[in-house]
């Protein structure tokens, strides 16, 4: 079987990073990022869950994941998957589109799956300007127009109403957040957002669409990816965002990224060097 490819950068300039998987048959968990993440279908075809949605997605669609939508996808067929993706921190976004609504606002977009040929066009050549290291004031100048179009056609005005329990659900997540590097149990969980197990259990995963396990391992992924890009080894990485050994964190990081730690590592290397 024909290996995949996976080509990655990190334009400094811009402070995002563009991935590129040629013939991908992996199938990606359930899971979310701290980033939103703009991408589109080369080709292939697959079964996308977001938000407790179901999709199927194929060649031309555009995905659009807000940071903590949760998602996953399985292959449909036997057509490998191409795809392109561009991934811009949450910071990035908040200032962009601060330009054109004036307003201190956390954006959040309305659709996942987006069928938009327009959107599509500037996705892919402001994904090729990254990829062959274009002129810094061509990439910039689509990077503001793209995200002009997500701001006019997709961005919410209102958001929904959180359940009662939110509250509880919130201590759980904060306290998974500032102890992502320690063992934690089911219990301790319970006892800190003052919820019994099978409700905690519920509200969490309808509230989060991931269940509790999903989210702690989602914010040791996040806080393992800042390490690397520091030039910390993946083994300290491991070891710092309380993973219980090597494989264990190569294997989610993996799941979760598409990359292994050191592929990862490796795209900020020139970053690293350039500043010291």
């Amino acid at each position: 079987m024909k290996k995949g490819i996976k080509t990655v950068c990190y334009d400094e300039e811009l402070g995002i990073e563009a991935y590129w998987f040629e013939g991908i048959i992996q199938p990606f968990p359930n899971h979310f990022h701290d980033y939103y993440v703009i991408g589109f279908i080369e080709s292939g075809s697959r079964c996308l869950s977001c938000k407790n949605k179901e999709y199927a997605i194929k060649a031309g669609d555009v995905l659009l994941f807000n940071p903590n939508d949760n998602h996953g996808c399985s292959q449909i067929g036997n057509e490998a998957l191409d795809y392109r993706e561009i991934n811009i921190p949450s910071d990035v976004m908040f200032s962009l589109v601060k330009e054109f609504t004036r307003k201190d606002i956390v954006p959040v977009f309305t659709e996942n799956v987006i069928y938009d040929n327009e959107l599509k066009y500037s996705v892919k050549l402001l994904h090729k300007m990254l990829m062959e290291e274009a002129e810094s004031f061509e990439k910039e100048e689509l990077l503001y127009l793209l995200v002009s179009m997500l701001v006019e056609r997709y961005l919410e005005d209102n958001r929904v109403m959180l359940p009662e329990c939110s509250e509880h659900i919130e201590f759980a997540c904060r306290f998974m957040e500032n102890n992502y590097n320690e063992s934690i149990s089911l219990n301790q969980l319970c006892e800190y957002s003052r919820l019994g197990k099978s409700t905690l259990l519920r509200e969490f995963t309808k509230l989060k669409g991931v269940t509790p396990y999903r989210y702690l391992q989602s914010v040791r992924i996040g806080k393992a990816k800042e390490l690397l890009e520091k030039g910390i080894s993946p083994v300290d990485a491991a070891l710092q965002t309380g993973f219980s050994d090597q494989s264990h964190f190569t294997r989610f990081f993996q799941m979760y990224i598409g990359l292994t730690p050191a592929e990862y590592g490796r795209m900020f290397k020139s970053k690293r060097q350039n500043n010291e």
